[in-house]
């Protein structure tokens, strides 16, 4: 086989690493080099992979493996020991060059680093916190670092990776331990369990000592994050909402994020044929957004999906909770508490912020209601103002297919 330069490595690593969604870098620590501050580059509180800052800018990050060969043979996974695809390796000095000329080319502002498992869990987690210790420490790097920890790996090594990252990340993998031992039989439910529990405990000190102590190092200042296949096993939407709350309550979590099985090359005759729709991991996140922000409890995010356990896909979440539970509706946008009027669907955290601060002033008519959001239909049944009541509306066995967003036909050649 042809030695690999780096162009070619990159070209397949990159490639590599396309798979793994939990590269966002919401919530770490602003550091700058500009001014009397030393050092290379710097951080924005915006996300970094395929986001925009403030001004419209957008930040992006360098994601790559470090190998993409591998020790384990995970069923769903492209870069499995059985797998032929081509395998390339950087070592940990190529990494660290990459990053800092694509940096000095304004490519990117940070770097996602993952890596299949070489040698031992061991080996690779010092390959991968050698490449963090060396930006910061040797090059003075301050733009954003997150390192894919290894649950099986010594725990003092994943300390050292929160020590230098801004965010650490271990993959739950699976939703249900089921799945995960059928699937991925070499990788431990209990293992990676434990590690995200050691990550937490160290976060945690890492938050105390900097109160106590102001030369304090930071510890993983953008937290731990997980990411979940989606479709790979025959987990429904029930299953993976119930466990992603069970990660967020016990391990602190920033996010979960979830990835769609995609079929691959070879694969195993136990994974499905196709993958789901895409649609099925966009409402995941919405419903996940409603647990974070909407003050939704799991078991009613639960009670919204069908009676197979999945989440409609020609509906969002909150909206199918809606349906459900019409007894809830009408809301008076002039009297319900915040926590109510964040369940109605078509109203935003925004726009319910913007009505509480509204009616101080006035009576909300629903002319008021319709310039604080996107679509006013998908409002009115669900709420009553000083000169609007749903009457029957809220109450109608068609209600749904007044609100289902109409299919349209694309024109090819529209302007």
């Amino acid at each position: 086989m042809a030695q690999l330069d780096t162009r070619g490595k990159l070209a397949i690593l990159a490639d590599a690493a396309k798979y793994d969604a939990s590269c966002a870098s919401s919530g770490t620590s602003k550091r700058s080099s500009a001014g009397k501050e030393k050092g290379i580059g710097s951080t924005e509180g915006m996300g970094i992979c395929h986001a925009y800052a403030p001004d419209g800018r957008c930040i992006s990050l360098l994601k790559i493996l470090l190998t993409n060969s591998c020790i384990f043979d995970c069923h769903y996974c492209i870069n499995r020991k059985s797998s032929n695809v081509r395998r390339a390796r950087f070592s940990a000095e190529e990494v660290v060059n990459l990053t800092l000329s694509f940096y000095r080319r304004n490519y990117i502002e940070g770097l996602f680093l993952s890596s299949g498992i070489i040698n031992t869990p061991n080996y690779t987690m010092e390959q991968l916190v050698e490449v963090a210790r060396s930006l910061r420490e040797d090059h003075q790097f301050r733009g954003y670092i997150h390192l894919k920890t290894i649950p099986d790996a010594d725990p003092e090594l994943v300390r050292q990776a929160g020590l230098h990252a801004d965010r650490v990340s271990i993959n739950v993998e699976l939703p249900t331990v089921g799945g995960l031992k059928r699937l991925a039989p070499e990788k431990s439910a209990d293992r990676i369990d434990g590690a995200m529990r050691e990550m937490k405990t160290s976060i945690e000190d890492g938050h105390d000592a900097r109160k106590k102590y102001r030369a304090a190092p930071k510890f993983a200042p953008a937290g731990q994050s997980t990411q979940m296949i989606v479709g790979a096993d025959s987990a429904n939407d029930g299953d993976i909402v119930t466990k992603a709350s069970t990660l967020y309550d016990r391990f602190g979590l920033r996010r979960v994020y979830y990835s769609a099985f995609s079929p691959i090359p070879d694969a195993s005759a136990i994974l499905p044929l196709k993958r789901p729709p895409l649609m099925r991991e966009h409402r995941l996140y919405q419903s996940d957004w409603l647990m974070r922000f909407y003050g939704f409890q799991p078991k009613e995010v639960v009670a919204a999906t069908d009676a197979d356990g999945m989440l409609p896909l020609d509906i969002d979440p909150k909206l199918a909770w809606a349906l459900k539970f019409r007894e809830t509706f009408p809301v008076d946008v002039n009297l319900a508490p915040r926590e109510l009027l964040l369940r109605v669907p078509g109203l935003g955290v925004k726009a319910v912020n913007s009505i509480i601060v509204s009616r101080r002033w006035r009576a909300l008519r629903l002319d008021d209601v319709g310039r604080l959001t996107v679509s006013i239909a998908k409002v009115r049944p669900f709420i009553s103002t000083t000169d609007w009541r749903p009457v029957t509306l809220t109450d109608r066995a068609d209600l749904k297919t007044h609100l289902v967003p109409k299919k349209e036909q694309l024109e090819l050649f529209a302007a």
